[in-house]
């Protein structure tokens, strides 16, 4: 691109955006954005976009506002977050590499956070002072799981694969909900055995609690394993099974765990999603099965309406339910990757 001023004249929410570009941006309306590296395959700007024209006709305050992608390097982060304040942007949902840094940046600047976001953020607000962390991830999660798979996790076994940021969110988000086990597995142990400590440290003390209709999950019960070496035999047969690896998003990537060891009831849920309807190879492993399964999709579209119903209630004071923008946004996530409509399942 040239050097001169990016404004509303030349600028499209389906182009990918730098650091470069955020130097010389002159949008004058309030923005949004997602930044990651990569980020080109990215279906926000879609979805919110989308959602934000349908909100427009009943809410002329959100005239201008806008969502864009930024692919950003990792060292570029921080003085990427603080251009983005200076050019009026109002909230940023974070991608793969940056959720990680972006907590760890955060807390080095004393700015708030909730308890998943001390590790890993997906959704920053602007506040008066600075970004406020927030993770949608784990509703996101929640919201897949009772729809797609009519899972409810209270009292159920819990596999998830990976050590991330995404296993961190979805980890935690299980432990809240009160599953009666939890195991972690990965392919090396230095970053696994970080993720059990941080995990364990959510549980709530020993000492004996207020009467609860729900059990107190204790740190040993927090397990983990080596991909190569999974202890299948201790699975229930209806263990839920979350894949939090990014492995399924290319087509050579090897299967994270094979299906065969999973049980008659087990239900997997991946959180990769491909374009044009192509199957990751743990899915497909898990349908061949006759076992319930479900890619990513819907969670990345819960999470961002939830992200969308944070920002507009920060900066607009406007109260938007997630399901109201759910629907459209998975229409339009669809579209662009690509695939065939989908149905949100209703409210339970």
């Amino acid at each position: 691109m040239s050097s001169s001023s990016l404004t509303d004249a030349t600028l499209n929410p389906r182009e990918v955006y730098t650091r470069a570009d955020l130097e010389r941006w002159e949008r004058s309306a309030p923005s949004l954005a997602v930044l990651g590296h990569p980020v080109g395959h990215s279906v926000s700007p879609d979805m919110h976009n989308a959602a934000l024209a349908v909100l427009r006709a009943q809410r002329p305050e959100l005239e201008g506002l806008a969502y864009f992608k930024f692919e950003i390097e990792p060292e570029e982060l921080e003085r990427a977050l603080d251009l983005l304040r200076e050019k009026n942007f109002r909230g940023v949902n974070l991608t793969v590499p940056h959720k990680e840094h972006a907590a760890k940046i955060l807390a080095k600047l004393g700015r708030e956070t909730d308890e998943v976001g001390k590790k890993t953020l997906n959704t920053l607000l602007s506040g008066e002072t600075g970004w406020i962390g927030r993770n949608t991830d784990g509703y996101g999660l929640a919201q897949a799981l009772e729809r797609d798979l009519d899972v409810k996790i209270p009292g159920r076994s819990v596999v998830i694969l990976g050590a991330g940021g995404a296993a961190f969110a979805a980890a935690a988000e299980v432990l809240r909900q009160g599953c009666a086990a939890l195991w972690i597995g990965n392919r090396s142990g230095d970053r696994l055995e970080d993720l059990l400590r941080d995990l364990r440290a959510l549980l709530p003390p020993s000492a004996p609690a207020r009467k609860s209709k729900r059990p107190r999950l204790l740190p040993e019960a927090i397990r983990g394993f080596t991909l190569s070496d999974p202890p299948a035999a201790d699975w229930p047969a209806d263990v839920v099974l979350i894949n939090a690896t990014t492995l399924g998003m290319k087509r050579d990537d090897p299967v994270p765990l094979d299906a065969a060891l999973l049980g008659p009831q087990a239900r997997v849920l991946d959180m990769v999603y491909r374009r044009g309807g192509k199957t990751t190879p743990l899915l497909g492993m898990a349908h061949a099965r006759g076992l319930r399964a479900a890619d990513g999709l819907s969670m990345l579209v819960w999470q961002g309406a939830a992200a969308l119903a944070i920002w507009l209630h920060g900066v607009l004071q406007i109260h938007l339910k997630p399901q109201s923008v759910a629907p459209v946004m998975m229409t339009a996530a669809c579209a662009a990757l690509g695939l065939k409509p989908r149905d949100l399942q209703p409210d339970a």
